[in-house]
Formats: structure tokens, sequence, C-alpha cells
């Protein structure tokens, strides 16, 4: 493996969620990724996603341990010993009652940095609440920003945006910083990544204001909800949607212009008449197709661009000449699509990813470079602490 991160080694202890994210970013900048699962009599509630998602974990390894049994948390160790990071996403207090927690660890191998996820913090009185994307954006703010639907609240996100933003990326910054921290003083570092305060650092333009002004942002009150007509969607003849986004008045100039909307160039933020701007760019959106208005618009200095579908996005002519995709090779589910390592810094020289077949384990590889013998593998294995 090659990368920014090659020769850090992370073992994750995660199979789905932010910590799931944050081990595929770190693998897609050269960590050699260890996935630590359950062996399958002790699984328990964990989940095994379907085999493509999270990039079919191209380029990472598992191992199964049972961690409730004192030898598995004993080989658990052993990894660590020698690894770089360790991610997790327990309920808080969990790896205390396992024993593999940052106080342990850290004992074993100084240099570790141990990343927690969690939904709302290894602390204070909401951190044993159970919650998915679309609580942390409740309590975050992004939902209270964003506007009414039919039914008299926000509708639900098209992305998981907590998930990957407020969560995965959120403990990848922390884990990178981390990292180069411990260069300069030789130590790791137990980091606590609350998937809650991930959404308020990205709501902090509003909530600043809030804190600063107590003017309080909601829909359709600032530039960036929907107060103007400058920065909207709106739907076009063929029932589909164009995006716009063009605040700086050269853009909207632009904008008036090509929709025969010149009257409203001197009224762009006019709070009197706001609504029949939007009702103006709504109606005339209407006379055509939202690939006619791209076609019209996109390149003319206006900040327009559609609203793709998943199928369309996938034949994009921009995403295809960035090398956006690459090809998976499953050695049951064959040769599939996939988004490649996109983030700047990412590898997108390789075309082509042999995938791993997760019914299948390194567990022989893996503890051998650990230091362990082959027969002290068999034995944990024929007792089913390893599989």
């Amino acid at each position: 493996m090659s990368g920014h991160l090659q020769g850090i080694t992370v073992l994750n202890l995660a199979s789905v969620g932010p910590a799931a994210r944050c081990a595929r970013m770190l693998s897609d900048y050269g960590a050699s990724v260890i996935k630590v699962a359950p062996t399958p009599r002790k699984g328990g509630v964990q989940i095994q996603p379907p085999f493509h998602t999270y990039s079919a974990s191209r380029g990472m390894e598992q191992v199964q341990i049972d961690l409730k049994a004192e030898e598995g948390k004993a080989a658990f160790m052993r990894l660590a010993e020698k690894a770089d990071v360790v991610i997790e996403s327990f309920r808080p207090g969990v790896v205390t009652r396992l024993g593999i927690d940052y106080d342990v660890l850290s004992q074993l191998n100084p240099r570790l940095i141990y990343c927690a996820t969690s939904g709302f913090g290894q602390d204070g009185p909401h951190s044993q609440w159970a919650g998915h994307d679309v609580n942390y954006l409740a309590v975050g703010g992004f939902l209270g920003c964003t506007a009414k639907g039919e039914h008299g609240v926000p509708p639900l996100p098209g992305g998981t945006i907590a998930d990957s933003a407020g969560g995965g990326m959120h403990a990848v910054i922390a884990v990178m910083a981390a990292l180069v921290n411990r260069e300069k003083t030789g130590k790791g570092e137990y980091l606590d990544v609350s998937i809650a305060d991930g959404v308020l650092s990205f709501m902090a333009l509003y909530v600043d204001q809030y804190l600063a002004t107590d003017h309080e942002v909601g829909p359709q009150t600032a530039m960036l909800t929907g107060r103007y007509a400058c920065y909207n969607t709106y739907r076009t003849k063929d029932d589909q949607g164009i995006s716009v986004g063009a605040i700086e008045p050269a853009f909207w100039k632009n904008l008036c212009e090509l929709t025969g909307l010149e009257k409203w160039l001197k009224h762009q933020t006019d709070d009197e008449v706001r609504e029949q701007v939007i009702a103006g760019f709504r109606e005339v959106f209407l006379t055509k197709t939202r690939d006619q208005w791209t076609e019209l618009l996109a390149d003319k200095n206006t900040c327009v661009a559609p609203i793709l579908s998943m199928s369309e996005i996938a034949g994009d002519s921009q995403y295809q000449a960035r090398g956006a995709f690459v090809e998976a090779v499953h050695p049951e589910k064959g040769s599939f699509q996939q988004v490649g390592p996109v983030l700047a810094g990412g590898d997108r020289s390789v075309k082509s990813y042999e995938v791993p077949d997760l019914s299948v384990t390194d567990t022989e590889r893996i503890f051998s470079e650990a230091g362990m013998s082959p027969e002290e593998v068999s034995k944990l294995r024929e007792s089913g602490v390893l599989n």
C-alpha cells in the first residue's frame, strides 16, 4: 500500500457508521487497516453491511476475535502493542468493561492513538443516548436551518451527513493531527470524537451569529437557507431540479439577463419584494427542462448546476474526467464500479482493486506479524477465540 499514511497500522473495531468511514478514508491515504470483528458465535447485534458498502473494504484485512474471552482480549492486545491507531464506536463505557480502553492499551503502547467515536461524546447528560445520523443533525442545528416539508417538519436529508462529515471526517482530521503531534512528542493520545460535536462545528456560522447577536437563523431567514431567489432550488419543466447559487452581484446579473428577468436585477436582497422575485424565478424555470437550463446557464458564470440522480452521477462527464470511479473485483460477486479515493491527496492512479471476501479472515498472517506462533494461533482458533 502506498500513500501519505504508508507504514501506519490501524485497528478498526467498527463495522458500520462514522468509525467505518474513518477507517475507509485512512486506508485510502495508505494506512494498513485491520478490521477486528467479533467471532460469528459472539457477534451479537453487530451488523455486517452489504458487500459493496464502505468501498467493499478494498485494501483492508480482517481478523475475528472474541473480546469477551480473556484469551481473545490478550490476542487483541498483541495487535494493539504494535498498532498506531485504534478506532472504536462502542457506547461510552463498553471498552472499559471489556478491558481494552485507552488507559489499558496506552500502558502497553504509549505511542497509540485511540479514537473513540460516539453519538454525543464520552461524557455529558446525553452520552448514553442511542442515535443515528438524523438525530445528530437534529441536535446540531442542521435540521433547524432546513426548510420544512409538506408535513411541517424538515425532510430527511438525502445523505448521511452526520456520519460522513460530523463523525467520519471529524475522526480522520483528529487522527491525522494526532499523528503529526506524535512526531513532535513521541506520545499517542485519546480522541473523543462526538458526531454531534462535528455537526455543531459545521453549523458554527449560524450558531456563532446567534451567540454574538441574538439573531436566530432558520429556514428562509438567511442567504444560505433560502431567503432569496439567488440562492435556491427550482423545479423545471420536466419535473427535475436546478440549483442556483448566484450570491455575488456579477453572477446575479448574468442570471437575471439570461433568464429574461432583468427587472429583478436591483432587487437581489430586497426584502420588500423577495417573495415576488422567488415566484418569478420559479415560474421562469418551469419553461425549460433541467438540461436545457444547464446548457444555457451553467458555463455562463451564473452559479447554476443540475440536481443529478445516482445514475446520472455515475455517468457524469466531470467525474469521469477526474477518474472518480474505479473497478472493484470481488472473489464471489465479480466486477463492479465504485467511488475511488477522491479526496485530495488520495491515489487516483489505481483503476482496479481486488476487494476481500469478508467471510475469510487474515488471521494467520496478521498474528504471525504480531509475534504469535502458528501453534498459538491454531489453539485459539480451535477454542473459538479467533476465527
